[in-house]
């Protein structure tokens, strides 16, 4: 049984989300103290969080930051504001995916079992290491290695990765990657897709691999291997 983290402090909303995550077989947590969100996410290890972005004492941003320093569990963060920023800091703070309120339960339950199966399928996979342009990808530890150092992604841009890493120097559209990640494309914003690509570079160009990943304008993406490096 999976265990949820549900950081939100509306109790009426709270208690409608875990009666219906408990309908599905998840075992759900709150917080009972919302200036102790750390101790009590580090005492419970949960598989995937869920946060909302108005809560007491700090911001959901707040917690993601300080998650994302110590895990990189899943996270979505459930949001009332209508405002795109709040989607696209999210994604830039290493959240999974983002909900906005008020939503279908359905919508909800499809991205917790499409970042459920994801994440933790990876253990299913025959190969956890694969070379790329003299670095080591590391699909079950998600780190990137290479003589300058070792970096560490978020589920998502591994994930990522691995689908272009997989199918190097051959394109693979947004749509593609879109449906991959996601698995139902039309709960997602577009640029969100994007959003996760460029933290990818981002890291990667620590390592000296961002230019690698190369973008095809109107057609998607590329991971190019050593000697295929366009201009």
């Amino acid at each position: 049984m999976f265990k949820l983290l549900l950081i939100e402090d509306d109790t009426v909303l709270f208690r409608e989300i875990k009666d219906r995550l408990s309908g599905w077989s998840y075992e759900v947590h709150g917080i009972a103290d919302f200036s102790q969100v750390m101790q009590e996410f580090a005492a419970l290890t949960p598989d995937l969080v869920i946060i909302d972005i108005q809560l007491p004492m700090f911001d959901g941003f707040h917690w993601c930051r300080m998650i994302r320093e110590h895990s990189n569990v899943p996270i979505i963060f459930l949001s009332s504001r209508d405002h795109p920023t709040d989607m696209v800091m999210s994604m830039q703070l290493g959240a999974d995916d983002f909900v906005q309120k008020p939503f279908h339960f359905d919508v909800l339950i499809a991205k917790i079992q499409a970042i459920l199966r994801r994440v933790y399928n990876y253990s299913t996979d025959q190969v956890k290491l694969k070379t790329w342009n003299g670095a080591t990808v590391d699909y079950e530890k998600n780190t990137v290695s290479n003589d300058s150092g070792s970096i560490e992604l978020t589920k998502n841009e591994i994930f990522i990765l691995k689908q272009l890493v997989e199918q190097k120097n051959k394109i693979i559209s947004r749509e593609k990657l879109i449906k991959s990640l996601w698995d139902d494309e039309r709960f997602v914003s577009d640029n969100t897709l994007t959003v996760n690509i460029n933290r990818l570079r981002k890291k990667l160009d620590g390592l000296g691999l961002g230019h690698f990943i190369e973008t095809k304008v109107g057609q998607g993406y590329m991971a190019l291997e050593t000697g295929h490096v366009h201009d």
